[in-house]
């Protein structure tokens, strides 16, 4: 069921309650993919490869109470982040609300469903390769399947 209230339209991140907070992660998993920043241009570029706890048919973290512990570097995303969230994924709710943006017209808190996200290929579902199987250069994993919202293939997000 979609959301009633449209809350992040009338509140600021700052304002957010944790629920609200988290209920804006749509669930689709780029955030947990690797990625890889061009050490002559900083741009920052996703690979195919997912966190080893993420499930890649629910694109759902398989321990998220505990991934702190499990994941070195897994990073909880919050407020205190913002300046940062340019290593989100340009459809992340979080990023596109910090950059004055609104949610994406297939987001769950709008459409009322996480079905439609991965129906879009908004999502990684099906779309990712184990750490163990990546081998080791992670450049050859780079993708140019769709991250943004239009599904342009758009695959690079230049750091501020």
């Amino acid at each position: 069921m979609a959301v009633k209230t449209l809350f992040w339209r009338h509140k600021t991140l700052a304002q957010m309650t944790e629920q609200e907070w988290e209920s804006l992660c749509d669930g689709c998993g780029k955030c947990c993919l690797h990625k890889v920043i061009d050490d002559d241009t900083d741009e920052l570029y996703f690979t195919e490869i997912a966190c080893r706890l993420l499930d890649s048919h629910s694109c759902a973290c398989s321990n998220y109470a505990d991934r702190f512990s499990q994941v070195d570097d897994c990073v909880k995303v919050t407020l205190n982040d913002i300046e940062s969230f340019h290593w989100l994924p340009p459809t992340c709710a979080y990023r596109r609300l910090a950059e004055g943006q609104d949610l994406p017209r297939w987001h769950p808190l709008i459409t009322g469903t996480s079905e439609t996200m991965h129906q879009l290929g908004h999502s990684v579902r099906g779309k990712t390769v184990l750490e163990e199987d990546a081998g080791p250069t992670l450049a050859e994993h780079i993708v140019w399947w769709p991250l943004d919202e239009e599904g342009n293939g758009s695959t690079v997000v230049e750091e501020d």
